[in-house]
């Protein structure tokens, strides 16, 4: 009874070792690909996936837009966002990430809402929807470009900020301009219910 009841802890304590060893080599086989914090990592591939749809909701702007400044402005989204989604490539690259590709559910859905619209009405829509974003980018980049961890990725972060923060006071800019806008294309008088 002693021999089997030393054979059976024998065996938990190897059974425990081995999942303990799986664990540690599943976590280290996770982590080697990359060499971020988990933080670093975590905005890296949001900044990715932000930039991708700021380009393809950019290029639906200069499609569907019924103002000429809506229309630049998208346009300035997807070359400002292009050449940033390239620099940040570059540095997923040599963190070994790798960047998400298509955008995610939530930015799907605001496109595919968006390409419904048309006119002064997507002009409205786009412009408060990228007054909302680039709020919420310049917040999250001034805390990367603050206290990142990895040097290239806040290096990053520190360089585009001040693009990000352009680009939110051209879309405050355009957002009230378009607000005077009615459907039919005339402006308001800003006493006037819209």
């Amino acid at each position: 009874m002693y021999n089997v009841k030393k054979a059976v802890e024998g065996g938990f304590a190897a059974a425990l070792m081995v999942c303990a060893m799986s664990f540690g080599a599943a976590a280290q086989s996770s982590s080697s690909g990359s060499k971020l914090s988990a933080s670093d990592k975590a905005f890296v591939e949001k900044a990715a996936q932000g930039g991708q749809a700021e380009v393809e909701l950019g290029q639906l702007a200069t499609q569907k837009g019924q103002s000429d400044q809506v229309k630049k402005f998208g346009q300035k989204m997807v070359d400002d966002h292009s050449k940033a989604n390239d620099q940040l490539k570059q540095v997923a690259s040599q963190e070994g990430v790798t960047l998400p590709s298509g955008l995610d559910a939530k930015d799907q859905a605001t496109k595919d809402r968006l390409s419904k619209l048309s006119g002064a009405q997507f002009d409205k829509a786009y412009m408060k929807d990228m007054v909302e974003d680039h709020k919420k980018d310049v917040a999250e980049f001034q805390k990367e470009a603050n206290s990142g961890k990895d040097p290239a990725v806040k290096n990053f972060a520190q360089q585009t900020l001040p693009v990000l923060q352009q680009h939110l006071q051209m879309a405050q800019q355009s957002e009230q301009a378009v607000s005077q806008v009615k459907s039919s294309g005339t402006t308001t008088a800003s006493n006037q219910p819209q």
